[in-house]
């Protein structure tokens, strides 16, 4: 499942080798949604992984980017319990300079162009709205 995201690159950390085989680096983006004219920010931690790492070192901190990526999710089982943990898996980073619209105006945000005020977007879009206030999604 292929995901795309626009936003600010808030962190980025060096990579770490984690094992012989195996490296990674993780970065922030700052991520802002404007919902019924309420601003929402909301932060994401990816990853980058193996020769993937490097794409990172030509942006700075505070730089607009899309990032593509999958979810990548593993579990495991120690001492009788089971264990999940979920992974943002960054392949490609591009400048969202151009497509940028972090907060400003009433333009709708990249990663969430489904027409507006659609609070049950198709599972699997990627698409992140929640109930705007004042709406009332209870089944009862």
């Amino acid at each position: 499942m292929s995901l795309e995201v626009t936003g600010k690159l808030l962190v980025k950390y060096d990579t770490q080798q984690v094992s012989e085989r195996f490296k990674k680096r993780e970065f922030v983006m700052e991520l802002a949604e404007e919902i019924n004219g309420n601003v929402y920010t909301n932060y994401a931690k990816m990853q980058l992984v193996q020769n993937k790492c490097e794409i990172l070192d030509r942006y700075k901190e505070g730089d607009p980017i899309k990032v593509s990526f999958n979810i990548k999710g593993n579990r495991w089982e120690k001492d009788g319990k089971v264990n999940y943990i979920t992974n943002l898996d960054a392949w490609k980073i591009e400048s969202g300079a151009a497509g940028a619209t972090m907060t400003s105006g009433n333009a709708q945000p990249a990663y969430n162009n489904n027409g507006g005020g659609n609070t049950s977007a198709p599972a699997g879009t990627g698409y992140y709205n929640p109930a705007p206030e004042g709406t009332d999604d209870l089944p009862f």
